[in-house]
């Protein structure tokens, strides 16, 4: 048995989706009074069990609107979950919404140490791995010019070359190795693969079943907010390959 790295204990997402559009909170509560607000209960996750140890890769399958996002930011703790707790140990590195943190009006340059010290980088250590960050994104000059200038293509490989510039025990990936063109989609994969190299932990979504399968070493599947099959990898594309005839 290796040392668990991640442990998600029956977690369940609620949002509320509030049906009646109300306008001042007074009419809120006259509403509230009456008893005419309901609050449409929309479960975005449904009591989901799994662990994983040093070094797994887990592939996160499943249609559009299955909870897939919304698992990777309760993991990554952008979410706190209505029930349920999740064990995390060591450093994670979410690689969500590339560039989430970033400010359209501020250089690339200026998003480096911007962006860094949202994921908690010092501003010593961003220094160290500037120009790094920088061939790696392939801006060249533009990474003088405002953001808000930039193509999301070009957003997206600045944010991919600064979320991974570290080495955490926990990676996770939402559809980010789909961004750019087909060279830098190689480049950022062989990234990510180095990295699985020094045995970092990886959550991976994507829909590509085949990248999947060429990365993970395990899968699950969620289908509407719940687990609907768990395991190594060739046993669950199975499982999903037959959904999605």
């Amino acid at each position: 048995m290796g040392k668990k790295v991640l442990k998600v204990n029956n977690v369940s997402m609620k949002f509320n989706l509030s049906t009646e559009k109300v306008d001042s909170v007074k009419e809120y509560f006259i509403k509230l009074v009456k008893r005419e607000i309901k609050h449409d209960e929309f479960w975005a996750l449904r009591d989901i069990s799994f662990s994983l140890e040093k070094g797994d890769r887990l592939g996160i399958l499943g249609l559009n609107g299955a909870g897939k996002s919304t698992l990777l930011k309760v993991i990554a703790g952008v979410f706190k979950p209505t029930t349920g707790s999740v064990e995390r140990h060591g450093k994670i590195a979410p690689l969500l919404e590339l560039g989430a943190g970033f400010d359209m009006q501020y250089t690339g340059a200026e998003n480096i140490y911007l962006y860094g010290a949202v994921l908690g980088y010092s501003r010593d250590f961003i220094q160290s791995k500037y120009n790094e960050i920088v061939e790696f994104s392939e801006l060249g000059k533009f990474i003088d010019v405002p953001l808000k200038n930039y193509s999301s293509g070009m957003r997206s490989r600045l944010g991919f070359a600064i979320a991974t510039i570290v080495e955490p025990e926990i990676l996770i990936l939402d559809e980010v190795l789909s961004v750019g063109d087909a060279k830098f989609r190689k480049k950022s994969e062989k990234k990510v693969t180095d990295m699985f190299d020094k045995g970092v932990t990886v959550l991976f979504v994507s829909h590509s079943l085949e990248q999947v399968r060429r990365l993970c070493n395990k899968a699950i599947i969620l289908d509407h907010g719940k687990l609907i099959s768990v395991g190594d990898i060739d046993t669950v594309a199975e499982v999903y390959e037959k959904m999605i005839e």
